[in-house]
């Protein structure tokens, strides 16, 4: 159902560093970009992840409320990517554990202050 999720950044450059670093633990690449924005995936068609300047020119800043869920494909990968992103400057927002019997997660803050989930769903 999603195709893609944006992220307005202040500092393009270390954005784009920070999720070709983080996602490329995931096998994910650049798929394509402008002058304005750099999308992240697997291959076209599957959702992406993008970043950058906003649209209508004013300076970037999160939801309240809004979070990017990503599925890391495993418990172990939860920990990887978790661990890369507050490597990489993210902020923590509670590591990696079991939330119930179904989801295991990790919850941070990119460099702008977005709030991501790295998760796996099941057993």
């Amino acid at each position: 159902m999603l195709a893609y999720m944006t992220f307005g950044t202040n500092n393009k450059e270390k954005a784009v560093s920070f999720y070709e670093e983080l996602l490329g633990e995931i096998g994910a690449k650049q798929l394509f970009s402008t002058d304005r924005i750099v999308c992240f995936g697997s291959e076209m068609g599957k959702p992406m992840i993008c970043v950058g300047d906003p649209f209508n020119g004013e300076e970037a800043s999160y939801g309240n409320g809004t979070m990017l869920a990503i599925q890391a494909g495993s418990r172990e990968n939860v920990d990887k990517l978790y661990s890369k992103a507050i490597l990489l400057g993210a902020k923590d927002e509670g590591g990696p554990g079991e939330r119930n019997p179904t989801f295991y997660g990790a919850y941070f803050r990119d460099l702008d202050g977005n709030k991501i989930v790295v998760c796996h769903m099941g057993k």
